[in-house]
């Protein structure tokens, strides 16, 4: 039985993604001893160096898929180039990372492999030789565990959930090959693992993607920031953001953040928003106020090294991720603090 693991690699403008590290990892501590299991499977219009580098860094083989139908993203193009290669290796995990691309293609792929299909994956766990995977429900409230039952299971894995590792396990031959449909055309002598390309032919498509709009620019950009203060639903309206922007600006360098309902309710502009569909940061202090700690949420900051949480309910999920937890509304707890920080001269 195969035991191939597949790590679908994220890029963006032609760089592969710190989250596709952490994915690496995850894989490796999936495969236990035999990291020589695990390959990475790369898309775009024109990936060849990019596969090139990244058999160098991890020593790991790469199926590098690509063509023209490729860029700009299309979950459909995805799926379509996704599917066959996979069919035919017929691997035991197929790893993707929970972002919203990866969300967007994990159940569909599932789909046309007859794959099970486990989403938002935090651990993994060993019981009497059987493999299952943990995540959390209920607004992060609940962990469940799942263990897939078919051959091939797609998992979607939490953003944060695994630290990201340079030391990689994968095999280091004495040289690099990269072999396209067709032949070898390419050989130099460094340790590495081996480049396959796979050409996709262009199809008609469903869906026709037309390009990628970049956000405007703010003051200080979230993933910049020493110090983030993010306000969730308990904020309460939209007025009520001023506490929050009086807060960040006792510090230097530092930027207000928020969850989904914030965005939704149209307080603040998406660009704030922090979470699996807005922002990943990673700020030496984190700062959250009225934020319930749902796992969308919570895969955005869970790199943060110091974490307040603000919540009047006790039972918040962001208690088990804070460092120090406040149980008050953060209206009253905000106000308070920026007089005592008035007393003693902290600006």
């Amino acid at each position: 039985m195969n035991q191939e693991i597949i790590v679908i690699a994220e890029l963006s403008d032609g760089r592969v993604l710190p989250v596709t590290h952490e994915l690496i990892a995850f894989a490796q501590a999936l495969a236990g001893g035999d990291s020589g299991s695990v390959r990475i499977m790369i898309l775009g219009a024109d990936v060849q160096a990019v596969a090139r580098d990244l058999a160098r860094e991890t020593g790991m083989d790469i199926i590098a898929l690509e063509g023209d139908a490729l860029k700009p993203y299309n979950a459909e193009a995805w799926m379509t180039a996704l599917a066959p290669p996979l069919a035919a290796r017929k691997p035991r995990y197929i790893c993707i990372p929970h972002t919203s691309r990866g969300c967007d293609v994990a159940p569909g792929l599932a789909v046309r492999l007859g794959a099970a299909c486990i989403t938002a994956v935090e651990g993994i766990r060993r019981q009497d030789g059987v493999i299952s995977f943990t995540r959390s429900i209920f607004s992060g409230k609940i962990r469940m565990e799942a263990a897939p039952q078919t051959h091939t299971t797609v998992l979607s894995v939490l953003p944060g959930a695994f630290a990201a590792t340079k030391e990689y396990r994968g095999r280091s031959d004495a040289s690099l090959s990269i072999r396209m449909t067709g032949g070898e055309f390419f050989k130099a002598r460094e340790s590495s693992g081996h480049v396959e390309i796979l050409k996709i032919p262009e199809r008609p498509q469903r869906i026709r993607a037309l390009g990628v709009i970049a956000a405007e620019a703010q003051d200080l950009d979230l993933t910049l920031a020493d110090v983030v203060v993010s306000a969730g639903r308990g904020v309460g309206c939209e007025e009520n953001l001023a506490w929050i922007r009086r807060l960040a600006g006792l510090f230097s360098k530092s930027a207000v953040g928020c969850s989904r309902p914030v965005c939704d309710q149209g307080w603040l502009d998406y660009k704030h928003q922090i979470g699996l569909t807005g922002r990943t940061v990673d700020p030496k202090l984190y700062i959250a106020c009225g934020i319930s700690g749902a796992v969308q949420h919570l895969a955005g900051m869970r790199g943060a090294r110091f974490i307040v949480a603000v919540n009047r309910d006790p039972r918040a999920a962001i208690f088990q991720v804070a460092d120090v937890g406040i149980v008050e509304d953060l209206n009253t707890f905000i106000p308070l603090a920026l007089e005592k920080a008035r007393d003693l001269n902290f600006s």
